[in-house]
Order: structure tokens, then sequence, then C-alpha cells
């Protein structure tokens, strides 16, 4: 069984911290997403580990 989690960074610094960080505990990334909206800058990563 595997299990899910999704964050949203608002800069692709944070991104790579989440990232790193999320590594270190085993999760992998899945999915990531970027868009731009009025002057905002998001990216939301789904990262997977087994449970």
């Amino acid at each position: 069984m595997k299990e899910y989690q999704v964050l949203t960074t608002q800069t692709p610094e944070e991104a790579e911290a989440a990232m790193n960080r999320m590594a270190r505990q085993g999760w992998t990334v899945k999915a990531v997403t970027q868009w731009d909206r009025a002057l905002s800058y998001r990216v939301m990563i789904t990262f997977e580990k087994d449970a």
C-alpha cells in the first residue's frame, strides 16, 4: 500500500528545500505542478512512499 502527501510552495527555493527534506524521510516525488497566478508563483508537489 502507498501513502501520499501533497505540499504547496511559493518559490523554487522552498520547493527544493521541501523535496530534500521529504527525501530524507523516505518520500519520493510522484508529480510536480507549477502555475503562475496574478503575480504569485506556486508549486504543488505530490510525494509517495510505502506505508
